[in-house]
């Protein structure tokens, strides 16, 4: 009976201490640490991290652009303030048919809407400097078109 009751105890013990299934784990009930899953895990938030870098790079460069574009949108007013027009017309056919022949003449020639008018400007030279503009308006007005006047484009 003594041997039997060893037994007895020796064999909860065994119980106790071995898992019966995987989900009990293993020793003391510790479970294993599933390796797959984790790295599953890990490479799922790398992607996402990834992605989310991808679309702050992307941004980025859409924001670098706009303020490249503003960036020369004002350059480009402000480097030009200063017209020379050598016609001023409502219906824009007019005033392509001028363009053309002062380009024709060499002229670097530009076509402006006026603010807050219908009316289409040609603009047979452009200045950034006020005196430089008005010294070519005079010569302008003196040699080839006695009507041409200098407009300012705000």
């Amino acid at each position: 009976m003594r041997h039997l009751s060893a037994l007895l105890f020796i064999f909860i013990i065994v119980l106790v201490v071995t898992p019966s299934c995987k989900n009990r784990g293993g020793l003391f009930g510790k479970k294993k640490a599933d390796t797959t899953g984790v790295w599953l895990a890990r490479q799922d938030s790398l992607r996402v991290v990834d992605s989310i870098r991808k679309a702050q790079e992307a941004l980025m460069a859409l924001e670098n652009a706009r303020l490249d574009s503003v960036r020369l949108a004002e350059e480009a007013k402000l480097a030009n303030k200063y017209h020379i027009i050598v016609g001023s017309f409502y219906t824009p056919e007019y005033a392509r048919t001028l363009a053309e022949e002062y380009k024709t003449k060499g002229y670097n020639v530009r076509i402006l809407q006026m603010k807050g008018s219908k009316f289409e400007l040609v603009s047979a030279e452009a200045f950034d400097k006020f005196r430089p503009a008005v010294n070519k308006l005079q010569d302008y007005q003196a040699n080839i078109m006695p009507d041409a006047w200098l407009y300012i484009d705000k």
